[in-house]
């Protein structure tokens, strides 16, 4: 018949024991509690040991677990002695002496208790004299854990009753245990993957960087391609796409991969300078050149001497200013503003716009030469939208850049939010993606960034509205002038005094709108106008 202590409820709902003290119920109580606590390892087996020593007040109370690398050595994981004031602690090892009977426990997997002298000589965590120890093996599905040892400085402290219980405590204890060694393997298993995942997902951004450029889409790769090629050489290259599609980043790229990369690199924003400082900028000006100049300033130009010039929006260059632009990139030299002596330059031209030259061109606001001498080497850049499958790689690039700045860690991007990001238009292209995720991160609490879709759509709606109204806009305005001047010209198109001069566009582009605009030029034709042999045009 089982020695085990028998539990029973009274009439009132109240459990009751017989032959057990009521301590050993809060001694099951409060390990029940610590090991539901979510704490680490260490933590829970020292609450353990702390509660087990101060409910049986023993003087000496410790669980040893057997070394993972060696199942022959116990490693000491926490010791209570309530009467020497020592608190639960870590302690390196167990003797050899100590482990080699206690190991021996534990593979047995029964309890031993010594008492009297055979207790006295027998060392507990190097101390000896105890006059009553208990060894309990930590066993659970067959496998030895460790082992609880429990010692006195009195006799009969452990009856038989007692010891019974005391194994269903350590079998519960053992339970306990393995189970959070389960836990902790797979939680490191889980960190190991997660840096897996991060590793890889590094390694594809990093192999999916060129420059600083990111992404590996086949249109992109097309483009990198274009400036692998061109870069050694020192043709001059002219750089197309979108606002915010990272055609600056491309010129750079060209730079960094040329001969000349430990020279300077001048950017220019052509758009952004006065038309009447536009010279000066270029090609510098000498002391009293004009209003304002009080000492000599050398120019883009001679600052890039060796290195590149990137002629950012080179579209918006004034007809006046394109002829001195020609003579550098034919002649290689130029003047300062104010001066007479003629300088050499060797500077490398890359060039950008987000305009149509060849409109531009056709339109008379470009001169065609010069169009020819900066279209040597062409390389569109694409737009985001051609570049879907990039956007998880400059997602997370952007995240990283701005979490690592503003201090947060961001692990990984909701799911949905990827979704949206992949299905939006993105007229601002890499721009307006830098920018939306910059305040993501901002707003962002936790380690997995979101975006409201909500914020997209609205943001998204109001671009097409303000596009929309600003294009109808243009094209009223267009038309209106367009029928203003065949009005005038009584339907003609070209001649001297046709619309397409008046307007100072050439025929072919004149005609061209007339079609799109869905104009019927034969309505501003009158019989009653006469021309003359000499005026002769097209209607």
């Amino acid at each position: 018949m089982s020695t085990a202590p028998q539990i029973a409820f009274d009439p009132n709902d109240q459990f009751v024991s017989y032959g057990v003290s009521p301590k050993y119920f809060q001694l099951f109580a409060a390990l029940t509690s610590q090991a539901t606590r979510k704490v680490e390892f260490r933590a829970l087996i020292e609450g353990f040991v702390d509660s087990i020593g101060r409910a049986l007040h023993c003087d000496c109370a410790y669980i040893a677990l057997l070394d993972p690398e060696d199942s022959q050595i116990l490693r000491e994981f926490a010791t209570q002695c309530p009467h020497s004031d020592r608190r639960a602690q870590q302690l390196p090892l167990i003797s050899r002496e100590e482990a080699r009977w206690l190991s021996r426990v534990v593979e047995l997997g029964q309890s031993v208790t010594f008492v009297g002298l055979e207790s006295e000589s027998r060392p507990v965590a190097g101390v000896t004299g105890f006059k009553a120890q208990c060894h309990l093996p930590l066993v659970n599905r067959g496998r030895g854990l460790g082992v609880l040892t429990l010692a006195c400085f009195a006799e009969n402290v452990f009856q038989e009753t007692e010891i019974s219980f005391l194994e269903n405590v350590a079998a519960q204890i053992a339970i306990v245990i393995e189970n959070a060694g389960a836990h902790r393997q797979i939680a490191a298993l889980k960190e190991q993957l997660e840096g897996e995942r991060v590793y890889v997902e590094d390694e594809i951004l990093a192999r999916a960087k060129f420059e600083e450029i990111v992404g590996s889409s086949e249109s992109l790769v097309r483009a990198l391609g274009q400036v692998a090629r061109v870069a050694p050489t020192d043709s001059t290259v002219l750089v197309t796409g979108e606002s915010g599609t990272g055609k600056e980043l491309v010129a750079r790229a060209i730079h960094k991969r040329s001969r000349r990369a430990d020279k300077p690199f001048i950017r220019v924003n052509c758009a952004a300078i006065p038309q009447s400082l536009i010279a000066s900028e270029l090609f510098g000006h000498e002391k009293g050149a004009f209003t304002g100049a009080t000492e000599r300033r050398l120019g883009r130009f001679e600052l890039a001497n060796g290195g590149t010039i990137f002629l950012d929006e080179v579209g918006d260059i004034p007809v006046d200013m394109q002829v001195a632009l020609l003579r550098v990139l034919q002649e290689r030299e130029f003047e300062r503003v104010g001066g007479g002596r003629t300088i050499s330059v060797d500077v490398r031209v890359v060039a950008a716009t987000n305009r149509d030259l060849k409109a531009a061109v056709e339109a008379g606001t470009f001169r065609l030469d010069l169009f020819y001498r900066l279209n040597v080497f062409p390389i569109r850049v694409p737009s985001l939208r051609e570049r879907e499958d990039d956007i998880p790689l400059l997602a997370k690039y952007f995240i990283e850049r701005y979490a690592r700045t503003i201090g947060k860690k961001i692990k990984n991007i909701d799911r949905k939010t990827l979704e949206l990001l992949q299905a939006y238009d993105w007229p601002g292209n890499i721009r307006e993606l830098q920018n939306m995720i910059e305040r993501a991160v901002i707003l962002c609490d936790g380690e997995t960034l979101s975006i409201n879709e909500s914020s997209v759509h609205n943001e998204t709606l109001e671009k097409l509205q303000r596009s929309t109204a600003l294009s109808e806009a243009l094209t009223n305005t267009e038309k209106v002038m367009i029928e203003g001047a065949l009005e005038e010209t009584r339907g003609r198109v070209s001649g001297p005094s046709g619309a397409a001069v008046k307007l100072g566009i050439p025929r072919s582009t004149l005609e061209s709108r007339i079609r799109s605009l869905q104009i019927n030029k034969h309505l501003f034709r009158s019989e009653r106008h006469q021309f003359s042999t000499g005026d002769v045009g097209s209607w």
